[in-house]
C-alpha cells in the first residue's frame, strides 16, 4: 500500500490551486521551507501534485501543490491537470484558492470558483502578489466576484505568510494524527532514465493509482516528486524525477534546472532504478547517466522496460542482461530485470531485488573475515614486484557503507597496478555479496596511518 495516501487521510490536507502561474509553487516552497517545487515564471510549470508536509505551532499538516487549473481545458495536457487537481481536491481538507493581485480579477477565477465551491470543501480566498501596502488596493475588485475575506499576501517577499498559515491552521479539522516516519528505516529509492522511458508509468504501477501524470510527450514530468510506500513491513520513500536529457537538448533555463532537481535526487537516494528504453537498447546518453549514478556512489539497479516493444531478435538472447552490462560499463554490477511498467510484467520482483541491493549497499564486513580473506587471494594470486620491489599488503578493513568502502595498507600505495585492484575488487564481489553496489578501495600505507 501507499502510506503517502495513509499519511493524507490521518493528517489533514491542504490543497492550494489557481490559475497558471498566480505563484503556487512558490508559496508551496515557503510553507513546506524547501525548495520543492520548480518556481519559474513560465505559466504551466507544475503538471503533477507534488506533496510536502509543514508543522506551525504544534500542528502537523500535508500539503500538495498543483498544476494551473483550467476549467474548460483546450488541449490534452490541459485536461489531465484538471484531472490531477481533482484528485487532489478529492482527498484534501482545506483548498487555498490563490490569486494574482497584479493582474486582478481574470474570467477564469470566476470559474474556479464556482468549480471549488460545488466541492464542499473549506476554501481560503488567498490574494497573491500583493507585495506592499499600497498595493492592497488591487484586491477590492476581488470582492466582485462574490467573496466576503480574502487575505492579502506576496509568496515571494514573505508577506503576511505567516498569517496565512496561522490561517490554515485554525481552519483544519481536529487530527489525532502522531506517526513520523522513522527515516533510518527507509529506503530511498530514485527512479531515472532518459525523458519518455516510462518512470512515472512505473510508479504509477508500484503504487496502483495514477498518481503521477503519464503522457507519450517526453519531459511531461519535469520535477522530483517523493512519495512512501510501504510493503511487506518495510517503508521506502519514491523519487520520480524529471528525465535527464543531453545537454544539446537542454535549451531553456528550466530544462537546465529539471537536470539538476534530478541528480540532487539521485544524490539523496540509496539506491536508483535506472530505466532503459528496451525497444531502442542502451545508448550512449544512458552510459553516460551510468557514470553518472557511479560517480554519486548510489546502488543501482537497472530496468529494460518496454520489454513488450523490444525486438524479436533482443528477445530471443540469453544473456540479454550481460550485453546491457557491457554497454553500461560503469554499472557492471547492476543486476538487469526486464520490465514492462505498462503491462505490469515483473513490477512485482523490483522490491525484492531493491531489497537485496540495499542490504548489499550497507553491508558491513567484520575485520577479522576481511583479512582472511585478504590472505586467501594474495595465496591465490600473489601481487607481484614493481621495479624489483616486492608488493605487500599487510590488513583491510571496512570503515564504511553505502557504498561499502575498503581501506587496504600496503608497502607502496601508488604502485599498485591497476589489474590488481580490478583483481581485490572482483574478489570482494565473489566472496562477499556486493551485487548492485559499487566499491570503494582506498590504498594507504602504515605511515598514513600514524598521521
Amino acid at each position: 500500500m501507499t502510506t503517502e495516501n495513509n499519511n493524507n487521510t490521518q493528517k489533514p490536507l491542504v490543497a492550494i490551486v489557481g490559475r497558471p502561474n498566480v505563484g503556487k509553487s512558490t508559496l508551496f516552497n515557503h510553507i513546506i521551507e524547501q525548495n520543492k517545487s520548480i518556481v519559474e515564471d513560465v505559466p504551466g510549470v507544475t503538471r503533477d501534485r507534488v506533496y510536502g508536509e509543514a508543522i506551525w505551532k504544534n500542528k502537523v499538516f500535508a500539503i500538495v501543490d498543483t498544476g494551473g487549473l483550467v476549467i474548460n481545458p483546450n488541449d490534452n495536457t490541459e485536461e489531465m491537470i484538471k484531472e490531477q487537481v481533482e484528485i487532489a481536491l478529492a482527498e484534501a481538507d482545506l483548498i487555498i484558492f490563490l490569486m494574482d493581485g497584479k493582474q486582478g480579477v481574470m474570467p477564469g477565477d470566476e470559474d474556479i470558483i464556482k468549480y471549488l465551491r460545488s466541492s464542499g470543501k473549506k476554501v481560503l480566498y488567498i490574494i497573491n502578489k500583493i507585495d506592499h501596502k499600497k498595493h492592497e488596493l488591487n484586491s477590492y475588485e476581488f470582492h466582485k466576484l462574490g467573496i466576503d475575506t480574502f487575505l492579502n499576501i506576496s509568496a515571494l517577499h514573505n508577506r503576511n505568510t505567516y498569517e496565512l498559515i496561522d490561517l490554515i491552521r485554525d481552519n483544519l479539522p481536529e487530527s489525532e494524527y502522531s506517526q513520523e516516519y522513522d527515516e533510518d528505516n527507509i529506503i530511498r529509492i530514485s527512479v531515472i532514465g532518459k525523458p519518455n522511458v516510462g518512470k512515472s508509468t512505473l510508479v504509477n504501477a508500484i503504487l496502483g493509482e495514477d498518481r503521477f501524470i503519464t503522457s507519450p510527450v517526453p519531459g511531461t514530468t519535469r520535477d522530483a516528486i517523493d512519495t512512501h510506500y510501504e510493503i511487506d513491513g518495510k517503508e521506502y520513500l519514491i523519487i520520480d524525477t524529471a528525465g535527464i536529457r543531453r545537454k544539446s537538448k537542454i535549451s531553456e533555463l528550466l530544462e537546465r534546472y529539471s537536470v539538476l532537481r534530478a541528480i540532487r535526487a539521485m544524490t539523496r537516494s540509496d539506491l536508483v532504478l535506472f530505466m532503459i528504453d528496451a525497444s531502442e537498447g542502451p545508448t550512449h546518453h544512458d552510459a553516460r547517466l551510468g557514470d553518472l549514478v557511479k560517480s554519486r556512489g548510489k546502488a543501482s539497479i537497472v530496468l529494460l522496460n518496454k520489454w513488450d516493444l523490444a525486438p524479436k531478435e533482443a528477445k530471443e538472447v540469453d544473456n540479454i542482461d550481460e550485453l546491457t552490462i557491457e554497454n553500461l560499463k560503469s554499472l557492471n554490477y547492476s543486476p538487469v530485470l526486464t520490465t514492462s511498467a505498462l503491462t505490469g510484467k515483473k513490477v512485482n520482483k523490483i522490491f525484492s531485488l531493491v531489497n537485496n541491493v540495499f542490504e548489499n549497499y550497507s553491508r558491513k564486513i567484520k575485520t577479522k573475515e576481511l583479512n582472511q580473506f585478504l590472505d586467501e587471494i594474495k595465496k591465490k594470486n600473489p601481487p607481484g614486484m614493481h621495479k624489483g620491489k616486492e608488493l605487500k599488503f599487510y590488513y583491510i578493513t571496512q570503515p564504511y557503507t553505502k557504498p561499502p568502502t575498503f581501506v587496504l595498507f600496503s608497502n607502496a600505495k601508488n604502485k599498485i597496478p591497476d589489474n590488481y585492484k580490478k583483481y581485490i575488487e572482483n574478489q570482494l564481489r565473489e566472496y562477499f555479496d556486493f551485487s548492485g553496489t559499487p566499491i570503494n578501495l582506498i590504498f594507504r600505507t602504515r605511515a598514513d596511518d600514524k598521521d
